[in-house]
Protein backbone atom coordinates (compact mmCIF):
# COMPACT_ATOMS: atom_id res chain seq x y z
CA UNK A 1 0.00 0.00 0.00
CA UNK A 2 1.41 2.98 -0.85
CA UNK A 3 0.80 6.36 1.14
CA UNK A 4 1.36 9.81 0.10
CA UNK A 5 1.73 12.80 2.58
CA UNK A 6 -0.02 15.97 1.00
CA UNK A 7 -0.06 17.18 5.09
CA UNK A 8 0.21 16.12 8.00
CA UNK A 9 -3.41 17.63 9.85
CA UNK A 10 -5.80 20.10 8.71
CA UNK A 11 -4.48 23.54 7.13
CA UNK A 12 -7.15 26.56 7.67
CA UNK A 13 -7.65 28.10 4.43
CA UNK A 14 -6.51 31.71 5.35
CA UNK A 15 -3.76 29.61 6.31
CA UNK A 16 -3.37 28.38 2.42
CA UNK A 17 -2.61 32.59 1.18
CA UNK A 18 0.87 32.33 2.61
CA UNK A 19 1.56 28.69 1.10
CA UNK A 20 3.02 27.63 -2.54
CA UNK A 21 1.20 25.94 -5.30
CA UNK A 22 2.73 22.40 -5.68
CA UNK A 23 2.12 19.11 -3.76
CA UNK A 24 3.55 15.88 -4.46
CA UNK A 25 6.80 17.76 -5.93
CA UNK A 26 4.76 19.11 -8.79
CA UNK A 27 4.91 22.51 -9.68
CA UNK A 28 2.66 25.72 -10.76
CA UNK A 29 4.02 27.87 -14.42
CA UNK A 30 3.45 31.52 -14.21
CA UNK A 31 4.96 32.46 -17.61
CA UNK A 32 8.38 30.73 -15.88
CA UNK A 33 8.58 27.85 -13.25
CA UNK A 34 8.09 28.69 -10.23
CA UNK A 35 8.03 25.30 -7.92
CA UNK A 36 7.50 25.19 -4.41
CA UNK A 37 5.68 22.77 -1.57
CA UNK A 38 2.49 23.19 -0.72
CA UNK A 39 0.51 21.75 2.52
CA UNK A 40 -3.07 20.13 1.89
CA UNK A 41 -6.12 20.16 3.50
CA UNK A 42 -6.41 16.42 2.67
CA UNK A 43 -3.63 14.97 4.83
CA UNK A 44 -2.17 11.59 3.84
CA UNK A 45 -4.15 9.99 0.63
CA UNK A 46 -3.42 6.15 -0.33
CA UNK A 47 -2.48 5.56 -3.49
CA UNK A 48 -6.04 3.46 -5.18
CA UNK A 49 -3.84 1.28 -7.51
CA UNK A 50 -7.40 0.17 -9.13
CA UNK A 51 -7.62 4.08 -10.03
CA UNK A 52 -4.50 4.20 -10.94
CA UNK A 53 -4.25 1.50 -13.50
CA UNK A 54 -6.99 3.73 -15.42
CA UNK A 55 -4.50 6.48 -16.28
CA UNK A 56 -3.04 6.30 -19.90
CA UNK A 57 0.42 5.26 -19.98
CA UNK A 58 1.45 8.43 -21.19
CA UNK A 59 0.52 10.29 -17.88
CA UNK A 60 1.87 7.10 -15.77
CA UNK A 61 5.26 7.01 -17.71
CA UNK A 62 5.74 11.09 -16.92
CA UNK A 63 3.96 10.90 -13.30
CA UNK A 64 2.05 14.26 -13.95
CA UNK A 65 -0.66 15.59 -14.65
CA UNK A 66 -0.94 19.03 -16.87
CA UNK A 67 -3.16 21.36 -15.28
CA UNK A 68 -4.65 24.11 -17.06
CA UNK A 69 -6.21 26.81 -14.92
CA UNK A 70 -7.13 30.57 -14.25
CA UNK A 71 -6.83 31.16 -10.19
CA UNK A 72 -8.39 34.01 -10.06
CA UNK A 73 -12.17 33.06 -8.31
CA UNK A 74 -11.65 32.46 -4.90
CA UNK A 75 -12.44 30.18 -2.63
CA UNK A 76 -12.05 27.60 -5.79
CA UNK A 77 -8.63 28.69 -7.02
CA UNK A 78 -7.11 31.48 -6.55
CA UNK A 79 -3.17 32.61 -5.93
CA UNK A 80 -1.13 32.73 -2.93
CA UNK A 81 1.55 35.42 -2.02
CA UNK A 82 3.73 33.90 -5.08
CA UNK A 83 1.05 33.58 -7.97
CA UNK A 84 0.73 30.06 -7.17
CA UNK A 85 -2.81 28.46 -7.68
CA UNK A 86 -4.57 27.11 -4.60
CA UNK A 87 -7.99 26.98 -3.34
CA UNK A 88 -10.08 23.72 -2.39
CA UNK A 89 -10.38 22.79 -6.00
CA UNK A 90 -6.74 22.79 -5.89
CA UNK A 91 -6.75 20.60 -2.90
CA UNK A 92 -9.17 18.28 -4.13
CA UNK A 93 -7.41 18.17 -7.34
CA UNK A 94 -3.87 17.29 -5.41
CA UNK A 95 -5.66 14.99 -3.39
CA UNK A 96 -7.13 13.29 -6.56
CA UNK A 97 -3.56 13.01 -8.27
CA UNK A 98 -1.97 11.69 -4.85
CA UNK A 99 -4.80 8.74 -5.55
CA UNK A 100 -3.76 8.09 -8.88
CA UNK A 101 -0.07 8.06 -8.06
CA UNK A 102 1.31 10.84 -9.56
CA UNK A 103 2.36 14.67 -9.26
CA UNK A 104 0.25 17.80 -10.55
CA UNK A 105 1.91 20.33 -12.65
CA UNK A 106 -0.42 23.51 -12.98
CA UNK A 107 0.08 26.30 -15.85
CA UNK A 108 -1.88 29.28 -15.35
CA UNK A 109 -3.62 30.45 -18.13
CA UNK A 110 -6.92 32.48 -19.27
CA UNK A 111 -10.12 31.03 -18.53
CA UNK A 112 -10.78 30.77 -22.13
CA UNK A 113 -7.60 29.15 -23.52
CA UNK A 114 -8.27 26.11 -21.29
CA UNK A 115 -10.59 24.08 -23.21
CA UNK A 116 -8.43 24.73 -26.48
CA UNK A 117 -5.25 23.75 -24.55
CA UNK A 118 -6.53 20.81 -23.39
CA UNK A 119 -8.21 19.87 -26.84
CA UNK A 120 -4.87 21.01 -28.67
CA UNK A 121 -3.03 18.68 -26.04
CA UNK A 122 -0.92 21.51 -24.20
CA UNK A 123 -2.43 20.57 -20.55
CA UNK A 124 -4.17 16.70 -19.86
CA UNK A 125 -7.05 18.47 -18.39
CA UNK A 126 -8.66 21.67 -17.22
CA UNK A 127 -9.62 22.91 -13.77
CA UNK A 128 -11.37 26.37 -13.10
CA UNK A 129 -14.89 26.14 -11.78
CA UNK A 130 -16.03 25.13 -15.27
CA UNK A 131 -19.87 24.64 -15.74
CA UNK A 132 -20.74 21.18 -17.75
CA UNK A 133 -22.31 22.45 -20.89
CA UNK A 134 -23.39 20.48 -24.07
CA UNK A 135 -21.87 22.50 -25.66
CA UNK A 136 -18.59 21.59 -23.82
CA UNK A 137 -19.25 18.06 -23.66
CA UNK A 138 -19.13 18.40 -27.66
CA UNK A 139 -15.57 19.65 -27.56
CA UNK A 140 -14.50 17.70 -24.65
CA UNK A 141 -15.28 14.92 -21.70
CA UNK A 142 -16.63 16.71 -18.09
CA UNK A 143 -15.89 14.80 -15.01
CA UNK A 144 -18.44 16.01 -12.65
CA UNK A 145 -17.13 16.71 -9.17
CA UNK A 146 -19.39 19.34 -7.68
CA UNK A 147 -22.56 21.09 -7.62
CA UNK A 148 -23.09 24.70 -7.19
CA UNK A 149 -25.64 27.72 -8.33
CA UNK A 150 -26.68 31.06 -7.06
CA UNK A 151 -26.96 31.92 -3.19
CA UNK A 152 -26.90 35.05 -1.43
CA UNK A 153 -25.65 35.95 1.93
CA UNK A 154 -27.05 38.71 4.39
CA UNK A 155 -26.18 40.46 7.44
CA UNK A 156 -26.33 38.22 10.61
CA UNK A 157 -29.83 38.58 11.55
CA UNK A 158 -31.34 40.30 8.30
CA UNK A 159 -32.64 37.75 5.66
CA UNK A 160 -33.59 38.31 2.45
CA UNK A 161 -35.44 35.58 0.64
CA UNK A 162 -34.11 35.52 -3.02
CA UNK A 163 -36.96 34.18 -4.43
CA UNK A 164 -39.46 37.42 -3.25
CA UNK A 165 -37.01 40.11 -2.42
CA UNK A 166 -37.83 43.73 -3.57
CA UNK A 167 -37.11 47.08 -2.97
CA UNK A 168 -33.70 46.14 -1.45
CA UNK A 169 -29.87 47.13 -2.52
CA UNK A 170 -28.00 43.61 -3.82
CA UNK A 171 -23.98 43.85 -3.86
CA UNK A 172 -22.64 42.00 -7.35
CA UNK A 173 -19.72 41.54 -9.18
CA UNK A 174 -19.35 43.75 -12.11
CA UNK A 175 -19.76 41.66 -15.48
CA UNK A 176 -21.38 38.33 -14.22
CA UNK A 177 -24.35 36.53 -14.33
CA UNK A 178 -25.77 37.91 -10.91
CA UNK A 179 -25.05 41.28 -12.39
CA UNK A 180 -26.08 40.95 -16.30
CA UNK A 181 -28.52 38.12 -15.94
CA UNK A 182 -30.66 37.14 -12.64
CA UNK A 183 -30.09 40.30 -10.75
CA UNK A 184 -31.62 42.08 -13.69
CA UNK A 185 -34.29 39.31 -13.75
CA UNK A 186 -35.77 39.13 -10.34
CA UNK A 187 -35.77 43.05 -10.36
CA UNK A 188 -38.13 42.81 -13.59
CA UNK A 189 -40.20 40.37 -11.60
CA UNK A 190 -40.98 42.86 -8.34
CA UNK A 191 -41.38 45.21 -10.81
CA UNK A 192 -43.99 43.61 -12.90
CA UNK A 193 -45.79 42.80 -9.60
CA UNK A 194 -46.32 46.74 -9.04
CA UNK A 195 -43.39 46.55 -6.56
CA UNK A 196 -40.01 48.55 -5.65
CA UNK A 197 -36.94 47.33 -8.16
CA UNK A 198 -33.93 45.45 -6.93
CA UNK A 199 -31.32 48.14 -7.28
CA UNK A 200 -27.86 46.66 -8.32
CA UNK A 201 -24.62 47.90 -7.21
CA UNK A 202 -21.36 46.98 -9.22
CA UNK A 203 -17.89 46.30 -7.75
CA UNK A 204 -15.00 45.11 -9.60
CA UNK A 205 -13.95 42.12 -7.44
CA UNK A 206 -16.36 40.06 -5.23
CA UNK A 207 -14.73 40.43 -2.08
CA UNK A 208 -15.89 44.28 -2.62
CA UNK A 209 -19.32 43.25 -3.50
CA UNK A 210 -18.93 40.91 -0.31
CA UNK A 211 -17.96 43.71 1.87
CA UNK A 212 -20.59 46.25 0.40
CA UNK A 213 -22.99 44.36 2.80
CA UNK A 214 -20.95 43.97 6.14
CA UNK A 215 -20.18 47.84 5.87
CA UNK A 216 -24.07 48.33 5.34
CA UNK A 217 -24.11 49.63 1.43
CA UNK A 218 -26.45 46.78 0.63
CA UNK A 219 -29.16 44.38 2.18
CA UNK A 220 -27.51 41.31 0.71
CA UNK A 221 -24.62 39.62 -1.70
CA UNK A 222 -24.94 37.29 -4.74
CA UNK A 223 -22.08 35.07 -6.12
CA UNK A 224 -21.70 31.45 -6.72
CA UNK A 225 -23.04 29.37 -3.93
CA UNK A 226 -19.08 27.93 -3.10
CA UNK A 227 -18.02 31.63 -3.05
CA UNK A 228 -20.93 32.47 -0.71
CA UNK A 229 -20.85 30.00 1.56
CA UNK A 230 -16.72 30.40 1.96
CA UNK A 231 -17.31 34.62 2.61
CA UNK A 232 -20.24 33.70 5.12
CA UNK A 233 -17.28 30.88 6.73
CA UNK A 234 -14.89 33.77 6.90
CA UNK A 235 -17.17 36.40 7.94
CA UNK A 236 -16.33 36.38 11.95
CA UNK A 237 -19.97 35.94 12.18
CA UNK A 238 -20.89 38.66 10.53
CA UNK A 239 -22.93 37.28 7.25
CA UNK A 240 -25.68 34.42 7.08
CA UNK A 241 -26.40 32.50 3.93
CA UNK A 242 -30.18 33.78 2.68
CA UNK A 243 -32.69 31.44 0.90
CA UNK A 244 -31.17 28.02 -0.32
CA UNK A 245 -29.39 27.87 -3.79
CA UNK A 246 -31.17 28.17 -7.00
CA UNK A 247 -30.49 27.65 -10.47
CA UNK A 248 -27.87 24.60 -10.06
CA UNK A 249 -25.70 23.43 -12.30
CA UNK A 250 -22.63 20.85 -12.36
CA UNK A 251 -18.55 22.09 -12.32
CA UNK A 252 -16.74 19.58 -14.75
CA UNK A 253 -13.05 19.08 -14.80
CA UNK A 254 -12.50 19.16 -19.29
CA UNK A 255 -10.50 16.22 -20.39
CA UNK A 256 -9.80 15.61 -24.31
CA UNK A 257 -11.67 13.18 -25.60
CA UNK A 258 -8.72 11.22 -27.01
CA UNK A 259 -6.93 10.90 -23.89
CA UNK A 260 -8.42 7.17 -23.07
CA UNK A 261 -8.66 6.40 -19.46
CA UNK A 262 -8.00 10.33 -17.67
CA UNK A 263 -11.72 10.72 -17.19
CA UNK A 264 -12.23 7.44 -15.75
CA UNK A 265 -9.18 7.59 -13.72
CA UNK A 266 -10.80 10.69 -12.53
CA UNK A 267 -14.21 9.53 -11.30
CA UNK A 268 -12.36 6.59 -9.94
CA UNK A 269 -9.89 8.77 -7.93
CA UNK A 270 -12.87 11.00 -6.98
CA UNK A 271 -14.95 7.59 -5.45
CA UNK A 272 -11.93 6.95 -3.71
CA UNK A 273 -11.54 9.90 -1.87
CA UNK A 274 -14.95 10.29 -1.45
CA UNK A 275 -15.47 6.87 0.50
CA UNK A 276 -12.08 7.53 2.45
CA UNK A 277 -14.04 10.88 3.45
CA UNK A 278 -11.23 13.26 2.18
CA UNK A 279 -13.31 15.06 -0.49
CA UNK A 280 -15.70 16.08 2.28
CA UNK A 281 -12.72 17.04 4.52
CA UNK A 282 -11.84 19.44 1.56
CA UNK A 283 -15.24 20.53 0.84
CA UNK A 284 -15.74 21.68 4.75
CA UNK A 285 -12.35 23.02 5.30
CA UNK A 286 -13.57 25.63 2.76
CA UNK A 287 -17.12 25.69 3.88
CA UNK A 288 -18.38 24.68 0.61
CA UNK A 289 -19.74 21.37 1.71
CA UNK A 290 -23.33 22.05 0.50
CA UNK A 291 -22.34 21.05 -2.67
CA UNK A 292 -21.10 18.09 -2.38
CA UNK A 293 -22.10 15.23 -5.05
CA UNK A 294 -22.84 12.04 -3.79
CA UNK A 295 -21.79 10.02 -7.09
CA UNK A 296 -19.58 11.11 -9.87
CA UNK A 297 -20.14 10.43 -13.81
CA UNK A 298 -18.81 12.07 -16.76
CA UNK A 299 -20.97 14.37 -19.36
CA UNK A 300 -23.77 14.95 -16.67
CA UNK A 301 -24.80 18.23 -18.44
CA UNK A 302 -29.02 18.42 -18.38
CA UNK A 303 -29.52 14.62 -16.73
Amino acid sequence: MRTISLRKGLLAPAALMTVAALVLGGCANNEGDTATDKPSAAGDVTVDEAAAAKLPQDIKDAVVIAIGIDPTYPPNEYKDANGAPIGWEVELMDAMAAKLGVKTEYTVAKFDNIIPGVTGGKYDMGLSSFFDTQEREQQVDMVDYYTAGIQWATPTGKPQDPATACGITLAVQSGTTHQLDDGPAKSKACTDAGKEKIDLLGFDTQDDATAAVTLGRADAVSADSPVIQYAVKQSGGKLELSGDVYDIFLYGMPVAKDKAGLADALVAALDSLKADGTYMKILEAYGVEQGALDAFEINGADR
